[in-house]
């Protein structure tokens, strides 16, 4: 968010995730570790990999390079893959092969990525757990479940905790369903990046430092767009930023409910956001970031936010408490000493010259819901209440996600 967000990182008590329900299975054999690591390594078409209760120590990266495999535990807290130990390897589970279906399992404390699955068509991943078990650190693995350069996604009742960048991250796809899953105690808890036609329902974000992120990064191979947010319950997101310095998450302020920054044609409706200490909506563009790129940003790069909009939600609370000195000011100044900052801020910054066609920066049909307009462009010297979003855009289409292909039967 802006230079002016940015630099006003709340420093939030850091609390830790809540426990597992439940016992902790027992420690797997030595030669049931040694069977899944046979099973990976000849993998073909059509296998499926079930993997029993207990606890896989694990110290190197799994991978798994053919497609149409599915592997299957007995439960995201019966089955856990520990990489507590790990000493080698970027990841937990990395998956290259498409037709991948995962489910009910774990991944803990992994050095890097938790599951990461890349450049691959067709994906479930349902009832999966990831989490690093020591509570918010930065030097835990940057994201949990991470389908990056995929088609055709869904994520499905999971679980992420702890990630120094993103619990649930979908970057550079297209087609993306993330529904009934749960989000605490990441930098992002669910964050959709660079990625066209994406559905987030369902969903329960709490404790991160932002709840919902929808953004387009420069130079990547694609622009992002169309993404529908709704019915998701994405509240006290106050957790302290701890990702690594110079990440684009890092700019992210403690207390952020839902974050948009240069995506277009996003859709928020009929959530319920709440208690979120600096804005229970933020959107912004490039320019108040405060994320720079040492290559510069390609010309093809969009840096504005265009057809956002707000509508239908439930807001409470939130904005009282943004955590630094300069929020703070500007929330006594602009509302009382114990008044809020509005549910919807905005950084100011417009394309000058849209092309004929272009939506608006923003809608809100969200009574009695307000904007503040962080006046950006003026280096944020002017900020003040807006009264040009009343409008409406018309609905997004419904993210179309096939899962036929698992239908049939594996041997």
């Amino acid at each position: 968010m802006p230079v002016l967000l940015a630099a006003l990182l709340a420093a939030c008590g850091q609390q830790q995730p809540q426990a597992t329900k439940g016992e902790r299975p027992v420690a797997a054999s030595e030669q049931a570790v040694e069977t899944l690591l046979e099973q990976l390594v000849a993998a073909k078409p059509g296998d499926v990999i079930r993997i029993p209760a207990g606890i896989y120590s694990l110290d190197r990266s799994l991978s798994l390079s053919s497609p149409g495999v599915t592997i299957r535990g007995a439960g995201m807290d019966q089955t856990i893959l520990s990489f507590k130990g790990q000493i080698a390897g970027a990841e937990g589970l990395l998956v290259t092969g498409g037709n991948f279906l995962i489910e009910d399992l774990a991944i803990e404390d992994s050095k890097g990525d938790a599951l990461k699955v890349n450049g691959v068509e067709n994906v479930i991943i349902r009832r999966v757990r990831t989490e690093w078990t020591n509570g918010p650190d930065t030097a835990n693995g940057a994201y949990g479940i991470y389908p990056v350069q995929a088609k055709n996604v869904l994520i499905d009742g999971s679980v992420a905790i702890g990630a120094s960048d993103a619990g649930i991250y979908v970057g550079q796809s297209r087609d993306v369903v993330v529904k009934n899953s749960r989000a605490e105690f990441n930098v992002a808890g669910i964050e959709i990046e660079n990625t066209v036609n994406a559905d987030v329902f369902d969903n329960v974000a709490t404790n991160n430092t932002g709840g919902i992120l929808v953004f387009n990064m420069p130079n990547l191979p694609m622009a992002g767009h169309s993404t529908r947010v709704f019915r998701n319950r994405i509240f006290a997101n106050n957790t302290r930023n701890f990702g690594a310095k110079g990440t684009a998450v890092a700019s992210v302020p403690a207390g952020s409910g839902v974050v948009i920054n240069s995506n277009d044609l996003v859709e928020i409706f009929d959530n319920d956001i709440s208690d979120n200490a600096t804005a229970n909506v933020i959107v912004s563009s490039y320019f108040s970031t405060g994320y720079m790129t040492k290559e510069g940003v390609a010309t093809s790069f969009d840096p504005w936010p265009q057809g956002i909009h707000v509508h239908g939600n439930r807001f409470t609370g939130g904005g009282d408490s943004p955590g630094t000195v300069e929020l703070k000011a500007l929330k006594t100044l602009k509302f009382g000493l114990n008044g809020r900052l509005p549910d919807i801020l905005w950084d100011g910054f417009a394309n000058p010259k849209p092309p004929a066609g272009t939506p608006p920066v923003l809608c809100v049909n969200n009574p009695p819901a307000q904007v503040l307009n962080a006046d950006g462009p003026n280096k944020f010297k002017n900020p003040a209440l807006s009264t040009t979003h009343d409008c409406s855009l018309p609905p997004l289409p419904a993210a179309v996600v096939n899962t036929s292909w698992a239908d049939t039967p594996a041997k």
